[in-house]
């Protein structure tokens, strides 16, 4: 077993970017194990000064109990004994990275392997936070066409946000991969496309593994008889993970957009598509008018990007525990 196939997996991307595929591919692999989205992570990092000093058991408990128990945790997709996790989060180490991977780890041994990932959308905001409890974590960043990603984002029924917010999204997240990429290297970050991934998913996901330090297995790219049992089908928008990789959604944008909105989109990500290889269509300049509220957009999410980092390094500095995890190394699973 290499160094890398022990270390944990963090999927990153733009909301609608192909992660929620991507999570059921990993899964499919023999030797990691992948949950759907759960909701505690984050969560309980911000909420950690609420749980007071982990060496001390009441407090721990406490914790793994909120995880366990919570309302909005999404502890239940993860179909655990609530009970045990308890148990082993009070009898594990004292930081809060140890009590979350705690949950995962019993994860991917009740499915028999010996290796756990996470992944939301949204991580691509949080990345010192996971990097802080999960320093040996890879990760793992899949970039979507900004159009595509943002025609689709606008669809959704949970996306309180407008046009202007769904391209700075998209925008944020490939940015914060390049300098992820820049910093953490070609043994812990690794970005590939959607595209290549619907197009040639053999291809993508053997390189993929070789990034994990993982042995590629053809199963993964039948994850989609996986996640007829594990994606509801109440979550329309995820519906697609049901069917083989297919490249029908690729440039659905064209048909989705209305021509000023093609315009904005394209003109305000053009860098950056270019970057990735998207190829241009060379649309016209948008109106002044889309152009100003786009920046003032941008200038209020940096504004409050930058208060936030200001914030988390205060509360850095009270933090009553450590929160690395010190749960690494393979999860340990029964005899056969």
């Amino acid at each position: 077993m290499t160094r890398e196939s022990c270390r944990p997996i963090i999927v990153l991307g733009c909301p609608r970017s192909g992660t929620t595929l991507l999570q059921q591919m990993l899964h499919s692999h023999p030797g990691i194990a992948f949950p759907s989205e759960t909701r505690f992570v984050h969560v309980a990092y911000e909420r950690r000064h609420d749980f007071g000093d982990l060496e001390q058991e009441a407090n721990r408990r406490a914790l793994a109990e909120w995880i366990t128990g919570g309302a909005d945790t999404k502890f239940p997709v993860l179909d655990l004994d609530a009970a045990r996790v308890v148990e082993e989060i009070v009898h594990g180490p004292p930081t809060l990275g140890s009590a979350l991977a705690a949950v995962f780890r019993a994860y991917a041994r009740r499915h028999g392997k010996p290796r756990w990932g996470d992944k939301r959308p949204s991580y691509f905001r949080r990345v010192p936070m996971l990097q802080r409890m999960f320093p040996d974590a890879q990760f793992v960043h899949l970039v979507r066409d900004g159009r595509d990603a943002v025609s689709s984002l606008m669809r959704m029924p949970w996306f309180k946000g407008d046009l202007y917010a769904a391209a700075l999204t998209w925008r944020e997240a490939v940015d914060t991969g390049r300098r992820l990429g820049e910093r953490l290297g070609p043994d812990t970050f690794y970005e590939f496309r959607y595209e290549d991934l619907v197009a040639e998913p053999e291809d993508a996901l053997k390189g993929l593994c070789a990034f994990l330090g993982e042995e590629y297995d053809p199963v993964m790219t039948q994850a989609y008889r996986h996640a007829r049992q594990t994606v509801p089908s109440s979550r329309k928008w995820h519906l697609r993970t049901h069917e083989a990789p297919n490249t029908r959604q690729v440039g659905a944008w064209r048909d989705r957009m209305a021509d000023w909105e093609a315009d904005l989109v394209e003109h305000v990500l053009a860098d950056r598509l270019r970057h990735h290889g998207y190829e241009l269509t060379g649309v016209p300049r948008p109106a002044a008018a889309h152009l100003a509220r786009f920046h003032r957009l941008a200038t209020h999410r940096w504004r409050s990007r930058h208060a936030q980092a200001v914030r988390d390094r205060l509360a850095e500095a009270r933090e009553p525990n450590p929160v690395v995890s010190r749960l690494t190394g393979p999860v340990p699973l029964p005899e056969r």
